[in-house]
């Protein structure tokens, strides 16, 4: 009898049990993403350098403070960047200059930049030091390759964006000319200017005595010039200057230091040291002489097409 009743009780216990068991459905955001991993600041503090890679970059409209800058870092809520290419590795010990604030949620990083305003990134992680900030208002994306500043190859930066350095100088000042060398119509020239791609060219050059204040150099020539790999040695670059008389000038391009290069011409042996003059800080495209002489990085493809397209226009008009 007791073993009847028991089981009648544990049959009553399991049917209860079962009559109130509702199926609990959980639905799950799509659009969440489960991260255990770590946090965003985790993640851009890893590496105390952000290479900007320009080539590996896309968006019709750009993100001023990004489009300008070599190099990025956020520590402790600052952002630094390095904007000139005089200095780099040096400027902040490797960081560069102080240029806004950041804040972070989730992965989406918020920037403050000084001058250029607020933006709202989404960030995706690519690889292990390699990230995207996606610009949702513009469309703009841009790839970033973090680097530590002891293993961060400054010079390789450096000269695979010579073209700029060269612009970052309202102009260049001839300061030695060897005595080597065959006398050629370029011993007359004293001052060179290097410039973004433009209506007649892209750069101009002056036969102004030295010491002639910047401002009051007369620019008797304006042209086209190109930087050029030398196959097998990146460090070593040629520049081209296209001048009428006769023909183009070639040189062995070679940096001595942040405000000095010298021009091996390989046509009659002469070497030329020139100095920069007019030294132009890149913060915003509003501020002072960078808004005459705006530095917005460009792709090297489109780079080669400009100048492509100004000696093509060149050779037209001479017909």
């Amino acid at each position: 009898m007791k073993t009847i009743k028991h089981f009648i009780a544990v049959a009553l216990v399991a049917i209860l049990f079962t009559s109130c068991y509702t199926e609990a459905i959980v639905e799950v955001d799509p659009y969440v993403e489960v991260n255990n991993g770590p946090t965003l600041n985790q993640v851009l503090t890893d590496y105390e350098i952000w290479y900007v890679d320009i080539d590996a970059s896309s968006g019709n409209i750009v993100v001023p403070f990004l489009q300008k800058a070599f190099t990025v870092s956020f520590r402790g809520g600052n952002i630094f960047a390095n904007n000139n290419l005089s200095g780099l590795g040096y400027n902040g010990a490797g960081f560069g200059i102080d240029v806004g604030n950041y804040d972070t949620f989730g992965f989406e990083l918020d920037a403050y930049h000084d001058l250029d305003g607020d933006y709202t990134f989404d960030v995706r992680q690519l690889s292990g030091n390699e990230i995207e900030l996606y610009h949702p208002s513009t469309g703009a994306r841009y790839i970033l390759v973090g680097y530590q500043r002891n293993t961060f190859d400054y010079d390789l930066v450096f000269y695979n964006n010579i073209h700029y350095f060269l612009q970052e100088f309202e102009a260049w000042e001839k300061i030695y000319t060897s005595q080597e060398g065959e006398i050629n119509p370029f011993d007359n020239e004293n001052y060179l200017q290097f410039l973004p791609a433009g209506v007649s060219g892209n750069f101009r050059s002056s036969e102004d005595g030295n010491g002639t204040p910047v401002n009051n150099i007369y620019w008797d020539y304006n042209g086209i010039y190109d930087v050029d790999d030398v196959p097998g040695d990146f460090y070593q670059k040629t520049l081209t200057l296209d001048y009428n008389f006769p023909d183009n000038e070639f040189f062995d391009l070679t940096v001595i230091d942040d405000e000095t290069i010298e021009l091996y011409q390989v046509t009659t042996g002469t070497t030329y040291q020139f100095r920069g003059r007019g030294y132009i800080e890149f913060r915003t495209s509003e501020d002072g002489k960078s808004k005459t002489l705006p530095k917005l990085r460009k792709k090297t493809s489109e780079i080669k097409k400009e100048i492509e397209a100004l000696k093509a226009k060149k050779a037209k008009a001479l017909k």
